[in-house]
């Protein structure tokens, strides 16, 4: 089969991923095989590719938000079936023993396992996964426009769980960074009946989209919102933009970091997080987080912005989300 390969971590302009011929996985026991139709291209897999995140695997096919149709069963896997749409998403399993596991809180397992990190992902025309974290994709998704979903929406669904907003109708929610999650979040929040406020770069994309999307008001990164909000979300990877996405806040607001990785957040002036404000991280995602999302995606329902790219050109969507190029969402499509 074909597959983007990375052998050692390098920056994106030096085309790390090479696109290669290679052996079609074959499932284990308890795996299925997935015939990949899109795979979306998520910030996480910059930084795998870059060396942000060690790398944990070598040779590894990135990606993590695959859409495909089940090829072929192992011998212990119950409840799919052959030709069922299918999703993976970045958590690829998890022990199910450990204390974070039985209380609920799998995407902290210590023993989990990362789809296109630690396990080969979806830049590939086929992939394999554990049955018991993939997602059914609702009908109402192209394959392609159901790809950024299962990141960037199940990880901005999250984090608007983690904001503790409560009463929806007429709350005040900042987004700063206006990519492929940003602009599913805003779906749901709008949806739930909040105003959306929007700082981010680039008014030719990011802004305009926000605009189009809904967004009571749009600036840029470091702009102050016209009112405090009653939580923020921060989606760029830059922690710099920290002091002021709390300057932005009410009392007893919320900053929730959606990131895998940051780079250094700046000395922090007490005042900005008195008042009972509060800093927290997303890592991962539940099981549970992906279900529910998908249902809410298809009842709102979400709609995604999407650039295509071929398997072939999984460097040129690298070096175009690393450069802000993208309006909404990269995929990949396979088929």
């Amino acid at each position: 089969m074909k597959a983007c390969i990375l052998q050692n971590q390098a920056p994106v302009e030096t085309r790390p991923l090479k696109y290669a011929d290679v052996v079609v996985p074959e499932p284990r026991g308890v795996e299925v095989r997935i015939k990949v139709a899109a795979c979306g291209v998520c910030r996480t897999d910059l930084h795998v590719v870059e060396g942000d995140l060690e790398q944990r695997s070598s040779p590894l096919i990135p990606g993590h938000q695959i859409v495909g149709i089940v090829d072929k069963i192992g011998d212990a896997v119950e409840g799919l079936s052959i030709g069922q749409r299918v999703g993976v998403a970045w958590l690829h399993s998890t022990c199910g023993q450990c204390g974070f596991c039985v209380s609920g809180r799998e995407n902290l397992c210590d023993r989990a396992e990362f789809t296109g990190w630690t396990r080969d992902g979806g830049f590939a025309e086929f992939a394999v996964a554990d049955p018991r974290f993939v997602y059914p994709i609702p009908d109402g998704f192209s394959d392609i426009q159901a790809a950024p979903l299962l990141c960037a929406g199940i990880i901005g669904y999250r984090a608007l769980r983690l904001t503790g907003i409560c009463d929806w109708e007429g709350s005040r929610l900042g987004i700063y960074g206006f990519g492929a999650a940003g602009h599913v979040c805003i779906q749901i929040a709008r949806h739930r009946g909040a105003s959306v406020y929007v700082a981010t770069r680039d008014r030719e994309k990011h802004q305009a989209l926000a605009l189009e999307l809904g967004a009571a008001w749009v600036g840029d990164t470091f702009s102050e919102p016209p009112v405090k909000l009653d939580a923020a979300i921060i989606f760029a990877p830059a922690g710099e933009i920290v002091p002021p996405a709390l300057k932005a806040l009410d009392k007893g607001g919320s900053l929730v970091l959606g990131g895998i990785h940051m780079s250094p957040i700046p000395e922090i002036d007490y005042k900005l997080i008195y008042g009972e404000r509060i800093i927290r991280s997303v890592a991962n995602n539940t099981r549970d987080d992906g279900r529910e999302f998908l249902k809410e995606a298809a009842e709102i329902p979400i709609t995604t912005s999407v650039q295509s790219f071929r398997l072939d050109e999984a460097n040129d969507a690298l070096i175009a989300l690393k450069n802000d190029a993208i309006k909404g969402a990269a995929v990949i499509c396979v088929l």
